[in-house]
């Protein structure tokens, strides 16, 4: 081992990649067991994934308040899969009060970062009129910048 690498990293590393991997094949208990003390220590992927399994209760009893909690500390430190995430529980009003206003907050500041899907959610709501005033020219442009030719 080099001298400039502590063992602390290397166990954060491991248990950060044991509870991805976890996570992708759908061993949620575990996961959540390997991925929750990261999100404490306020991990922004860890916080997404922990938001995920208690929204949806994987592994785990289904929480809101906590599933919330943890999508919003990762959507504040700019995970944009986060900001996408908690701008569908504001708009959809799960795990949270339903707020138009930070649903669209939270889809733009996604959207900023390139993430095709708030980009898509965006356009659609324009187009729609749905929680903001329909507009077919910023729909148009938010299409395009998520490269769907409308």
């Amino acid at each position: 081992m080099s001298d400039n690498v502590s063992p602390d990293i290397s166990a954060k590393d491991a248990a950060f990649s044991s509870g991805i991997a976890a996570f992708e094949t759908k061993s949620f208990s575990q996961a959540l067991g390997l991925l929750r003390p990261l999100a404490d220590e306020g991990d922004a992927e860890c916080q997404h994934r922990c938001a995920i399994m208690y929204q949806n209760g994987l592994g785990i009893v289904a929480n809101e308040p906590i599933a919330f909690e943890y999508m919003k500390a990762a959507a504040e430190q700019g995970h944009a899969v986060a900001q996408h995430g908690l701008g569908f529980m504001y708009m959809e009003g799960e795990c949270v009060e339903q707020s138009g206003e930070e649903a669209v907050k939270w889809f733009q500041k996604a959207a900023e970062q390139g993430l095709v899907g708030s980009l898509t959610t965006l356009a659609m709501m324009y187009e729609e009129g749905r929680i903001v005033d329909k507009d077919i020219e910023e729909s148009k442009r938010l299409y395009n910048l998520a490269g769907f030719d409308k």
